[in-house]
C-alpha cells in the first residue's frame, strides 16, 4: 500500500498540488491524468523518492518492492539485455553478480563457501533459477527475439531499448510498479499484450499515458491533478470524463438558478424595502439572500485549442495511386513494391516501422525519393503535410510565433494573427516567443496552425499527436474526424486510430502488406486470422 498524507510540493517557487490525501492499494491500477506541466511526472517522482514533498509524507511498506519504467535509453548501454531486465530487481541482480565474483575466484576459501551458499539460498528464494526464463517471456511478449538476451543493450536501436526498459520494469512481480508513458514506441501487438499483463496484474500500478483507451482498458481509478489538487475517481478514463463534464455542468446550471433567484430577490428588495406594507417580505427574502451562494468554479489547468480543417475544393474520382514503391535505408528495405489506391472519402490509417511510414510519407509529399516505382495524385488533389520531424520548420529561426505563422496565411494582420493563436492557447506575450525556443507541444501546435492555414482536400499526418496531453489529442481527433477531405495518417493513439480511419495499411516486418476498409477494430479481429 502507498499512503500519500497532506503532501504538497512546490517547483520554482510555484505551487503544483497542496493538501494531498491518498491511498493506492494493491489489485487496482490507477491512471494519472492532467495538463502538460500540471505534475504528474512529478508526481510519480515523489512516490519512488526521487523528489522529496515539500510538506507532508509518502509511506510505502518496507516488504514492498517499488520498480520504475526509466526514461534513460543510454543509461544500461554496458549491460547486456539480460542484465539490464534483471536489473529491475536489484537484489537478484546483486545477489547474482556476487555469487559470480565468488566462483570466478582462482582460490576458495571457507569463508567464501559459507557465503557462497547464504548467496544461493537467498538466489533460490528470489526466484533467481526462473529469471532467465522470466525475462525472456516479457521480452517476447513485448515483441523482442529470445535471442536477443545475451544482446548488448548499446547495439539495439531506441524502440527496442524502449521495450527493455518495459520488461525491466515489469520484471519480478514487484508490489509496486510506476509506468511513465508506456506505450510510447509500442507497436499493435505489445500494446495489447501490455494491456493483458496490467488488467491481470496482482499488485499496485501507476500509469501516465496519453493514451485514452489504454486507461480506458487497464485503469479501475483515475488520478486527476487539476485545480492544485489531486483528486481520486473510481473507473476508467472514460467514466471519469463523463462523471467531470456531469459534475461541471451540474454545478454550471446550479450557479444559473442561484444568479437568476438572487437577481430577483435583490430586485424586490429594492422596490420594496422602502415599503412599509411589504417590509417585512422584503427582510426574508434578505435573509433568503444572504443564504445563497454562487460556487466558484476554480480556474482549470486544462485547455482546448480548436483545431479544424477547411476544405480547399471538392476532389474529384483520383486521389492518390502508389505503384511497385520501393524505399531502402542502409541497405536495409524498409517496403518493397508497395501499391495501393486510395478511392475518395477515404481516411487511412497506416501501421508498420516508423521508419518505414515516415519514408512513405515524406516520398509522397515529395520530400524524399523512391528507390523504384512511381506514384500519382489525383489533378484535383492538394495535400497539406504534418510530419514526423518537425525539425527544420523551427532550428535557427529567431522570428516570434506570430512572425513564423504570418508566412502561411493569407490575412497578414496581427489581430487576425493573435486572434487565430489565441485559439492555439496562444495568448498574451507568449505569441511574442521565438519559435526556436518552443517546447515540444508548442511546435506541435504551430504545425497545426501552418496546416489550418492552407486549405487542403487530403491530409496527410505523420504520429500527429506526439507531445500534446489529452486535450489537445482530443481536439486532432474532433478536427480529423469532421474532416470532410481525405486522411492518411500514422499515430498510435487508438481512439483516433478507430474513430477517424476507415481503412487500415499495415506493413508487416516481411513486407506483407495487410489491407481493410472498416474500422480499426474490425481489422484488429480480421488480422488475428493473418498473423
Amino acid at each position: 500500500m502507498i499512503t500519500v498524507s497532506e503532501v504538497s510540493f512546490n517547483f520554482s517557487g510555484q505551487q503544483l498540488f497542496k493538501d494531498v490525501n491518498l491511498k493506492f492499494l494493491p489489485g487496482n491500477c490507477y491512471g494519472i491524468i492532467g495538463a502538460n506541466g500540471a505534475g504528474k511526472s512529478t508526481f510519480l517522482r515523489l512516490l519512488c523518492g526521487e523528489l522529496e514533498p515539500s510538506t507532508g509524507e509518502i509511506a510505502i511498506s518496507k516488504d514492498e518492492r517499488l520498480s520504475v519504467l526509466r526514461q534513460d535509453h543510454f543509461a544500461f548501454d554496458e549491460f547486456t539485455v539480460l542484465d539490464t531486465v534483471m536489473q529491475g530487481n536489484r537484489r537478484l541482480y546483486d545477489v547474482m553478480k556476487e555469487k559470480e565474483e565468488i566462483y570466478a575466484k582462482a582460490e576458495f576459501t571457507d569463508e567464501d563457501g559459507e557465503r557462497a551458499a547464504e548467496l544461493e539460498a537467498e538466489f533460490a528464494e528470489l526466484n533467481g533459477w526462473e529469471a532467465e526464463s522470466d525475462a525472456s517471456k516479457l521480452l517476447q511478449g513485448l515483441g523482442l527475439d529470445e535471442g536477443v538476451l545475451y544482446t548488448p543493450m548499446s547495439s539495439l536501436n531506441e524502440k527496442e531499448k524502449v521495450k527493455v526498459l518495459l520488461a525491466q520494469a515489469l520484471f519480478g512481480n514487484p508490489e509496486i510498479i510506476l509506468l511513465d508513458e508506456p506505450t510510447n514506441g509500442l507497436d499493435i501487438d505489445a500494446t495489447l499484450w501490455l494491456e493483458n499483463f496490467l488488467a491481470d496484474y496482482y499488485g499496485i500500478v501507476l500509469v501516465v499515458s496519453h493514451d485514452r483507451h489504454f486507461l480506458n482498458d487497464v485503469c479501475t481509478h483515475i488520478v486527476d491533478i487539476d485545480y492544485g489538487k489531486i483528486k481520486m475517481y473510481v473507473g476508467n478514463y472514460e467514466f471519469w470524463y463523463e462523471s467531470s463534464q456531469l459534475m461541471q455542468k451540474l454545478i454550471k446550471q446550479q450557479n444559473k438558478r442561484n444568479e437568476d433567484k438572487i437577481a430577483e430577490l435583490q430586485s424586490f428588495i429594492s422596490r420594496f424595502s422602502a415599503n412599509k406594507s411589504k417590509s417585512r417580505q422584503a427582510t426574508a427574502r434578505r435573509k433568503l439572500l444572504d443564504k445563497l451562494t454562487v460556487e466558484e468554479m476554480p480556474a482549470s489547468s486544462r485547455r482546448y485549442p480548436w483545431i479544424g480543417f477547411e476544405l480547399s475544393r471538392e476532389a474529384g474520382k483520383d486521389i492518390l495511386s502508389v505503384t511497385d514503391l520501393t524505399k531502402t535505408l542502409d541497405g536495409v528495405p524498409l517496403f518493397q513494391n508497395l501499391s495501393f489506391t486510395i478511392a475518395k472519402g477515404e481516411k487511412v490509417a497506416f501501421f508498420g516501422n516508423e521508419l518505414a511510414l515516415t519514408a512513405l510519407f515524406n516520398i509522397l509529399m515529395e520530400e524524399d525519393t523512391a528507390d523504384s516505382g512511381s506514384f500519382k495524385w489525383g489533378v484535383s488533389i492538394t495535400p497539406s503535410y504534418f510530419p514526423h520531424d518537425n525539425t527544420k520548420y523551427f532550428a535557427g529561426h529567431t522570428e516570434n510565433i506570430v512572425d513564423w505563422m504570418r508566412q502561411y496565411s493569407q490575412d497578414q494582420t496581427e489581430a487576425y494573427l493573435r486572434g487565430f493563436l489565441g485559439r492555439m492557447l496562444f495568448s498574451g506575450d507568449s505569441v511574442y516567443k521565438q519559435v526556436q525556443v518552443l517546447s515540444g507541444g508548442e511546435k506541435v501546435r504551430c504545425m497545426f496552425s501552418r496546416m489550418m492555414l492552407y486549405p487542403a482536400n487530403c491530409l496527410v499526418l505523420d504520429q500527429p499527436t506526439d507531445h500534446l496531453d489529452l486535450e489537445s489529442i482530443s481536439a486532432v481527433n474532433d478536427g480529423l474526424a469532421a474532416f470532410p477531405g481525405n486522411v492518411l495518417f500514422a499515430s498510435h493513439d487508438y481512439e483516433i486510430v478507430n474513430t477517424v480511419a476507415n481503412r487500415i495499411i499495415e506493413i508487416l516486418p516481411d513486407g506483407t502488406v495487410l489491407d481493410r476498409s472498416g474500422s480499426y477494430e474490425d481489422y484488429l479481429e480480421w488480422r488475428k486470422t493473418r498473423v
